[in-house]
């Protein structure tokens, strides 16, 4: 098996509830950004600081909205039939943030004077960014400073930001300068500033700003109002740039003075740019009125019944405590909850990805959320359906029938230029089908199906019915062949198993979708069919495609082979790459990886997972032992579903080694690239480590089932599970796990293969073994 590397070093004092930086370095500014970043599904801020700092420090600011976008051409070295022609990159939007500090002719800056008692704390039970000094000027004035900022969780278009300055030595002028910065552009992908400023207003403290972007014709607004305590004039001007506002207090030694700002953020996709001023100058006035204090509230108020659904507490070891919840907050400030946007990449902490959504939505991070928040996942869903039309269209490009979701998208049309690590993966179709089936077998929400959940199962079956194709050679079964499964290190391969497996799934989940809307939803169900034109020869079709689908198995082996080639492709011993060659995307030419026997991330073992009910332990066993030491782990998809199996196994170090390259990814800047941005779904995927792994939880055919363990390093550890209505509170220590219904009338569910059934506030305490 693989040998693990050592984990990095901790950057950051381990702490149950917050992330801490104690001393400013500049080398370190870049990742602090994205960890410091804030967000609340719609909105989006990186942890850059509101004073600014000198051009030459590496810094990526950025301020965004999900799902807002500049398109540019694809611009291609040579020309190729039906590539898709359009970027679409998420824009770095209007900078609200700025706040300068002037002491007479001395300006605030963390590179002149002297900075003392320095810390930055980002509260991860209240989602509140605190930054904490005390500056001296270089002319020998002392200040403490306080910045307080946090994007509200209760209202997705508002944001609040506090600045508090108390004079230790002196008496004075001191001036607070708020900038709304308009002149903004994204730093890496689109080659010209997206946004154009179009209209600004103006008052004494209060302001407005409207930008459109060049091509795909969004606009963006944002609206600034200022509150001075102790109350003091604050003066407004507008240039090309942006606005400016002016706060001048007369201050007393060790008597603090403090400007709030209120910032209310949106975009024409909610409401059309004539009203869109408007709309957000009414938004924060309404805000300042009732205060920062009652903003403050309604944000944590919301963070306090998410944490209670959704924490995940781990006794004896603190740094994995941490890097759970660092993961939960940061996961919640970066998922789209309208039902018009999704989860990115890097979800609203950077620009590296453009804001694409992959299929790493479905996969990783709704399995996250569906069991404590289901509410979000069918708005996640919704996006899917919203994108419908694009994906039929992406099927007519490739010539196929039905739907063919883009692999990296932001409105619904592909956007990556090279087909051999996008288009090829034809798996996104079952990864959405699949997760509107775990979404109805967790929520019983047949509403969904019929309302939107049927059409996207149609369509998709559709394309699969399509695609392949009936072999002789195979003994007439339905190969699909040219396709690329989640190893992103074998495009173009013929019979790739888990693609095969899962679009069997999807074929056999349309057809179980039509059998209940036939029964409950008849109406609807008619009225689908012919809208789709769809009739019994079709249905009869997927049927045959389902049951004839090639699945291929080596009886010499034991395994499934991951294609048809892979078996017959060079062995390497992928532990004798040198470090630095690694991930071999980045150093190794594509035909050089494409050779041999080694994987990017999880393939077929990520079938072991999601399809585990059609695998016995022993494939299992035999198919993890013999794809384990050929994988990389070049993507952060991939440890945790080793991890996940290896814990299924009883391979119990394994297991805790492989999630422990995944809670602390960001934290610890494991691969020395989060100044990019955070890694969304490997932070969903620590979640599935604890969960699906240690405490084996599965859920298939309707039955909840846990078979938990408890990590020999750990005293215990706890979760909470909503499922079809009921909530279970489960916690597992060294010999035993005690479940407690919490909400519900009863939950029958099982334990290793006991049954057990509860009543609400029941609690059972069963033995850690399958006796």
């Amino acid at each position: 098996m693989r040998k693990f590397h050592q984990n990095r070093p901790s950057i950051y004092p381990f702490d149950p509830w917050k992330v801490v930086e104690t001393e400013f370095k500049a080398e370190y500014n870049h990742r602090n950004e994205s960890i410091f970043s804030l967000g609340n599904g719609y909105m989006g801020l990186r942890g850059t600081f509101e004073e600014g700092l000198p051009e030459h420090i590496p810094s990526t600011p950025g301020t965004y909205i999900n799902g807002i976008y500049e398109t540019e051409p694809i611009i291609y070295g040579e020309f190729m039939a039906r590539q898709p022609s359009e970027y679409q990159s998420m824009i770095n939007i209007t900078d609200w943030k700025g706040l300068k500090i002037l002491v007479d002719s001395e300006e605030l800056s963390m590179f002149s004077g002297v900075v003392e008692d320095y810390s930055r704390t980002l509260d991860l039970k209240e989602g509140v960014l605190e930054r904490e000094f005390v500056w001296t000027s270089p002319k020998g004035r002392c200040l403490k400073i306080v910045f307080e900022r946090f994007i509200s969780h209760a209202n997705q278009h508002l944001a609040f930001l506090r600045c508090s300055v108390t004079p230790l030595n002196f008496s004075g002028t001191i001036t607070l300068r708020s900038t709304v910065d308009g002149a903004v552009r994204n730093y890496h992908h689109l080659r010209e500033p997206a946004l154009k400023i179009v209209s600004t207003k103006l008052t004494n403290e209060s302001g407005v700003l409207i930008s459109r972007t060049k091509n795909s014709g969004i606009s963006v607004g944002c609206a600034v109002t200022h509150t001075a305590k102790p109350a003091t004039s604050i003066m407004g001007s507008s240039s090309p740039h942006g606005l400016n506002f002016l706060a001048r207090f007369q201050a007393k030694a060790e008597e603090t003075i403090t400007l709030e700002k209120f910032i209310a953020v949106g975009s024409s996709r909610e409401v059309a740019e004539e009203q869109l001023g408007n709309f957000l100058e009414r938004l924060v006035g309404r805000c300042a009125e009732q205060g920062y204090a009652r903003g403050r509230k309604d944000h944590v108020e919301f963070l306090r019944k998410y944490w209670e659904d959704t924490d995940v507490e781990i006794e004896g070891d603190l740094a994995l405590q941490q890097g759970m919840r660092f993961n939960a907050l940061q996961l919640l400030h970066s998922t789209g909850r309208d039902g018009r946007t999704n989860v990115a990449a890097k979800g609203l902490s950077g620009e590296y990805y453009e804001g694409h959504y992959f299929w790493d939505t479905e996969t990783y991070i709704i399995p996250f959320f569906l069991y404590s928040q289901p509410g979000l996942v069918r708005k996640l869903l919704e996006y899917r359906y919203s994108i419908l039309d694009a994906a039929r269209l992406n099927a007519r490009r490739m010539r196929d029938q039905g739907a063919l979701y883009s692999w990296r998208t932001i409105n619904g049309h592909e956007a990556s230029g090279n087909f051999l690590g996008s288009t090829v993966q034809y798996h996104i179709n079952a990864a959405v089908a699949y997760s509107i089936h775990k979404y109805i077998e967790a929520t019983e929400d047949l509403d969904f199906l019929a309302e939107m959940g049927a059409e996207i199962l149609f369509e998709t079956a559709r394309c699969w019915a399509h695609r392949g194709v009936f072999l002789e050679s195979r003994g007439g079964k339905y190969c699909i062949n040219e396709v690329c499964g989640p190893d992103e290190y074998k495009p173009g391969v013929n019979n790739n198993c888990y693609t095969n497996y899962m679009a069997k799934f999807n074929l056999e989940t349309a057809l179980r979708a039509r059998d209940i809307l036939m029964k409950d939803y008849p109406e609807e169900f008619t009225r689908l069919i012919k809208r789709l034109n769809l009739d019994e020869a079709e249905f009869a079709l997927w049927q045959k495609c389902a049951d004839q689908m090639y699945l291929p198995f080596n009886a010499k082996l034991g395994i499934h082979p991951q294609d048809d080639s892979f078996v017959d492709k060079d062995p390497i011993d992928i532990d004798s790459i040198p470090q630095d060659e690694i991930p071999l995307v980045a150093n190794w030419h594509p035909l050089v990886i494409w050779r041999y026997q080694l994987i990017k991330q999880a393939d077929v073992i990520l079938l072991m997972f999601l399809l585990g009910d059609q695998f016995t332990i022993e494939e299992k066993r035999a198919n993890f032992d013999y794809y384990e030491p050929k994988t990389t782990h070049d993507s952060s998809l991939s440890p945790a579903i080793y991890s996940i199996i290896a814990a299924e196994l009883g391979y119990e170090e394994f297991a805790y080694n492989y999630f422990l390259q995944t809670v602390r990814l960001d934290l610890d800047d494991y691969n020395r690239n989060a100044w990019q941005g955070l890694h969304t779904a490997c932070m969903a995927s620590s979640w599935m480590g604890v969960v699906n792994g240690f405490a084996g939880m599965r859920t298939f055919r309707g039955v909840l089932n846990f078979k938990p363990f408890l990590p020999e390093k750990w005293q215990s550890y706890s979760f909470k599970v909503k499922f079809k209505g009921a909530q279970l509170d489960v916690k597992v220590t060294s010999k035993h796990t005690s479940y407690t219904l919490l909400q519900g009338d009863s939950c029958l569910f099982f334990h290793f293969t006991q049954p057990v059934t509860l009543s609400r506030g029941e609690t059972v305490r069963k033995e850690n073994t399958n006796a």
